[in-house]
């Protein structure tokens, strides 16, 4: 096969880059440029797709006897990463950017390209594995190495998408075995740590960042009752689950601490209470997408396990596709007429689940599809005044 290797600079797409020319595939290296700034240096480990990323992935390309160019991606992901991020914080959502870049750029927009010049498929350095079924269909699966899968953050694949990609690290028992490779084929980032943090926000002060882009407000700070126990800076700096920095001027009744349970940005308003009312009984999305082939009939409800993290542990929940309803102080009003949604139901309710999140739904080692949370409902009931 024709092969594109997407090499980010790092040491998992440097090795598996080499395990596709070592499996007989025709390789040819590729690096996105998604930096606006190309002169941009790393710091650390923080970021990734700097210059520096880009010259370590020549190094590399060069030792294994491929190919390699830059494709500057930068616009793109500026449009579809970037600028959708601050749009979510901006509607009181917690995005994903990871999940963005991955839908929209690596198995989008690269993807497209690569295969209107021919190529069979794009290769990455993701821990996870591709099965084929029974009747020739393509499925995704966790990596080997539950430590460091990444099949979450690949849940955004279509069963197109799948056609096209391949994971040459899925196998790998531990990112030990995968340096000591790089290190024996003499590729100079073997050492190298891994990237964390938002890339293009590398010194991970994101409320800085999003303060300079969204703007700032002041606004009040709301108990689930409705009465004003505070005031805030601007609601996009607050995020589900916080209990730092809140800065409330009533304290609770009981004295115990308070945390972020919404975030309203169209009234500039942050709610707060117990807890236990971080507790979500249910959650759903209107946004969703099968890996692979979807189920036989998705509005029957069927047993799964939901992950809402990149490194959350899967609990055990039930799933539906159902018509899609808007929700109204815990109440649902009418179901929006032509649309779906899918309702994820845990056994026991998930904790500081946030719209925006991803939820990826798996049965067994597979993942069967995700969706964007849009709404979630809070396992304890908002109190009666």
């Amino acid at each position: 096969m024709k092969v594109l290797a997407a090499m980010s600079g790092g040491v998992d797409s440097a090795v598996a880059a080499a395990r596709a020319v070592d499996a007989g595939h025709d390789v040819v290296g590729v690096h996105l440029a998604l930096s606006r700034m190309p002169g941009t240096l790393r710091t650390g480990s923080r970021g990734c797709c700097t210059i520096e990323d880009s010259m370590d992935a020549q190094r590399a390309a060069n030792i294994i006897g491929i190919p390699y160019y830059v494709w500057d991606f930068s616009e793109r992901f500026k449009l579809d990463v970037v600028d959708d991020f601050i749009a979510e914080y901006s509607a009181g959502r917690t995005p994903n950017p990871c999940m963005r870049c991955n839908e929209r750029i690596k198995f989008a927009a690269l993807l497209e390209k690569a295969i209107d010049l021919g190529f069979d498929a794009v290769a990455t350095g993701h821990y996870a594995t591709i099965v084929t079924d029974d009747a020739g269909g393509r499925e995704l699966h966790r990596a080997a190495a539950w430590a460091k899968d990444q099949s979450y953050v690949l849940g955004v694949l279509t069963k197109e998408q799948l056609a096209h990609s391949m994971f040459p690290l899925g196998a790998t028992p531990s990112k030990a075995e995968v340096r000591a490779e790089a290190a024996a084929r003499g590729f100079s980032v073997a050492t190298k740590p891994d990237s964390h943090d938002i890339c293009f926000i590398p010194d991970g002060d994101t409320r800085g960042w999003l303060a300079e882009r969204v703007g700032a407000e002041k606004g009040v700070i709301l108990d689930r009752g409705g009465d004003t126990v505070g005031s805030h800076e601007g609601a996009h700096a607050f995020t589900v689950g916080q209990r730092k920095g809140l800065n409330l001027g009533v304290p609770s009744p009981d004295g115990r601490p308070r945390f972020v349970l919404e975030v309203r940005p169209s009234t500039n308003e942050v709610v707060v209470g117990p807890k236990e009312a971080l507790d979500i009984a249910e959650i759903a999305g209107s946004s969703y997408s099968w890996a692979g082939n979807a189920p036989a009939d998705a509005s029957i409800p069927f047993e799964c396990h939901v992950q809402i993290r990149a490194h959350a542990d899967p609990v055990p929940a039930i799933a539906v596709v159902r018509p899609a309803v808007r929700q109204t102080q815990g109440t649902y009003s009418v179901p929006i007429s032509g649309e779906n949604e899918m309702v994820i139901t845990p056994v026991e309710p998930l904790n500081g689940v946030a719209p925006g999140q991803t939820a990826v739904v798996y049965v067994g080692t597979r993942v069967l599809g995700q969706c964007t949370i849009h709404r979630t409902t809070s396992a304890v009931p908002v109190p009666v005044a």
